[in-house]
């Protein structure tokens, strides 16, 4: 594990199993909320995976009819299905499709929940831009697209939970998968809309596509630079908060914090 200078904790766990890094994310959520009932919260860490192939589906109701495939098809191909407690819909994860888990404590970055979502967009739009493929949100529909064609494609699917405002799951970023495996399914539940990588968008323009280390770089850069932001911007406004109450007796700050 790494530390970056704004206090983000990085954990590259290379290839495993969804529930593998389920677990593992668990244990820094315990973590980081162990920080903050001992009065001393951190920022998080960022987990960094690549997944065996999968499937996951939420719990949201019709998830589960987006899965076109069969279960012959499925075992034919390699890839299990999970059930996750993520938001979203269902989607596909394997080599090739980096994973980033930021495990946060949004409480003390003073994000709420629409705040983090689009702070997860912001971090692949900038890593993207730098092999100049111009990712954009839609108001539409969480995640960050690319105009191919003349139509929208997502290059980066997202979902999160949220426990006592630490956050996890998180987003994923097609680096170089499979691309056959989004066609076992309607991905994030939204038909007729396509799915795209940083190595197709790169090569139809006739440049080199990034390596997945590469990528991770890019990652660890831009949500390393994100959540640096959002605590800077947090702690501003604690301490605006705590010029503006009334001091004790003994001269000290009233604080609500942590």
């Amino acid at each position: 594990m790494t530390a970056s200078p704004d206090g983000l904790r990085v954990l590259d766990l290379g290839r495993l199993s969804y529930a593998q890094a389920y677990r593992v994310q668990v244990e820094h959520v315990e973590a980081v909320l162990a920080a903050r009932t001992a009065g001393a919260p951190v920022v998080g860490h960022l987990l960094l995976v690549e997944h065996d192939p999968v499937i996951t589906v939420s719990r949201r109701p019709g998830a589960g009819s987006h899965l076109l495939a069969t279960p012959e098809i499925l075992a034919r191909l390699g890839v299990s299905v999970e059930e996750t407690d993520r938001g979203g819909d269902i989607t596909y994860h394997g080599p090739g499709q980096l994973v980033a888990y930021p495990i946060l404590d949004l409480n003390y970055l003073n994000l709420g929940l629409h705040a983090y979502m689009r702070l997860l967009e912001s971090v692949v739009i900038d890593a993207c831009d730098r092999w100049e493929v111009r990712g954009r949100r839609d108001p539409t529909a969480t995640g960050v697209w690319v105009e191919r064609g003349g139509q929208a494609a997502k290059i980066a699917a997202m979902g999160v939970r949220v426990r006592k405002w630490v956050s996890m799951h998180g987003l994923s970023l097609n680096v170089n998968p499979n691309m056959h495996h989004f066609d076992l399914i309607v991905p994030c539940g939204l038909a007729g809309r396509a799915v795209t990588s940083l190595e197709a968008e790169c090569r139809a323009a006739g440049r080199a596509a990034p390596s997945m280390a590469d990528a991770k770089l890019a990652i660890i850069g831009s949500m390393t630079h994100a959540v640096g932001q959002a605590r800077d911007q947090a702690i501003e406004s604690r301490a605006a908060v705590t010029d503006t109450l009334p001091r004790t007796d003994s001269g000290s700050t009233q604080s609500r914090w942590p």
